[in-house]
């Protein structure tokens, strides 16, 4: 199974905030620690905050913060939730697959699929972000501008 690149992009999120101990970042800032674009961690970043694991402040003194849900959040419910309910293979696509009314293959993949969640369900956000990750991503910094 391979997650989207939305997925990827919104676990390395919630790491980075994990380990934020001092000035809350900017989703510019975060973006750039990431080196990905803008856009795309914003996009991110809406989501993540629509599903209440981070929470975003204007201002003087804004940024980006894990909620309590975020911190000890299941990076399976997580990956569940991003990657959404759709199958491994698209049997029904613009041309259907011919074995799909007696195939196997179909069953076998969703519960592959279902494995593969199940086994990130206990790992917390928490977890992930223990030494030797928690320090690394402490250590990234956004590339400076161009003058």
């Amino acid at each position: 199974m391979r997650l989207t690149r939305f997925t990827d992009l919104a676990l390395r999120v919630l790491m980075r905030l994990a380990v934020e101990r001092g000035d809350l970042p900017t989703t510019r800032e975060v973006a750039g620690a990431l080196d990905v674009s803008y856009t795309h961690a914003a996009k991110v970043v809406a989501r993540l905050q629509h599903m209440g694991l981070v929470e975003a402040r204007r201002g003087r003194g804004g940024g980006l913060a894990l909620t309590a849900a975020g911190r000890d959040a299941s990076v399976g419910a997580v990956v569940r939730e991003l990657e959404g309910p759709g199958d491994v293979v698209d049997c029904e696509g613009t041309t259907p697959c011919p074995l799909r009314s007696a195939c196997l293959l179909r069953g076998a993949l969703r519960q592959a699929q279902e494995a593969f969640f199940a086994s990130l369900d206990p790992l917390t956000l928490r977890e992930l972000v223990e030494a030797p990750t928690g320090p690394l991503l402490l250590a990234l910094s956004p590339t400076p501008p161009a003058d």
